[in-house]
């Protein structure tokens, strides 16, 4: 399953459910009695025997609406073809599902992260690290033959959530003169990293370290690291650790 529409089954911030609303047309009145119960309609689509389809939102969860030919009821719920085909997966895809997952990619983008590899390369990786996290480092090591090629770049959004010392040690590699370079090292030493947490941390840093929290929050992650990529189909995709041998392919590319 996409990670958005785990996401979208999940109490998200408000903020990544502000998709504006797609009314071309007047809303028939039994959609917008929906509407009214609290529904964000996004879009309509094409449905057979007579059937209008309306992609909607309604606390938090992406949902398919099917208004009647009369006009007078609407339908809930997911609608299957004699074949068992999914007919509503392709419109809320393009509807709900995407949008979400371009508002939550551009989320990660103004995020506070430190580049790891060519800022050309092809692909790009999110995931959100802790310095004190080993199965950041384990990632890391894994993600070496891609990065260093040049086909792949890791942007860490640092955060401090394992250690007492964790923030102070997110802040002084985002403090760093060269951030890259301070992240490398101390990824590079693994165990024997010489990274000392910051006693008092700039107020700007602090910000930034707030504001990567806050988006790990809403985004209702719990643990490092957890990766973001897209997949061969465009889709956003969510890894929780270290990913086995055989799944980073999936993550990063052809080797």
């Amino acid at each position: 399953m996409p990670f958005i529409r785990h996401l979208l089954s999940l109490s998200l911030g408000a903020a990544l459910l502000q998709v504006p609303l797609l009314h071309a047309e007047e809303l028939p009145l039994a959609i917008k009695n929906i509407e009214a119960k609290g529904a964000k309609i996004v879009g309509s689509f094409d449905a057979p025997d007579g059937l209008k389809g309306y992609a909607a939102q309604y606390q938090n969860r992406g949902m398919a609406l099917y208004l009647t030919p009369d006009g007078k009821h609407v339908l809930l719920g997911n609608l299957y073809d004699a074949d068992g085909k999914d007919l509503s997966a392709e419109p809320l895809q393009k509807l709900v599902y995407a949008p979400m997952a371009k508002a939550v990619w551009a989320k990660m983008e103004k995020s506070n992260w430190i580049a790891d590899g060519k800022a050309d390369a092809p692909r790009v990786v999110y995931l959100f690290s802790d310095p004190n996290c080993p199965y950041c480092n384990m990632f890391w090591e894994q993600a070496r033959p891609w990065v260093n090629a040049g086909k792949v770049q890791l942007r860490h959004i640092m955060v401090g959530i394992i250690r007492e010392d964790s923030p102070g040690k997110s802040a002084a590699l985002l403090a760093a003169k060269d951030p890259q370079k301070a992240l490398q090292d101390h990824e590079k030493a693994g165990k024997g990293s010489s990274l000392k947490p910051l006693d008092k941390i700039p107020a700007e840093v602090q910000a930034k370290l707030d504001a990567n929290m806050a988006l790990m929050d809403e985004l209702e992650l719990s643990a490092t690291p957890a990766i973001f990529y897209m997949d061969d189909q465009g889709e956003l995709q969510q890894q929780q650790g270290a990913p086995a041998p055989g799944k980073l392919v999936k993550i990063l590319g052809p080797r």
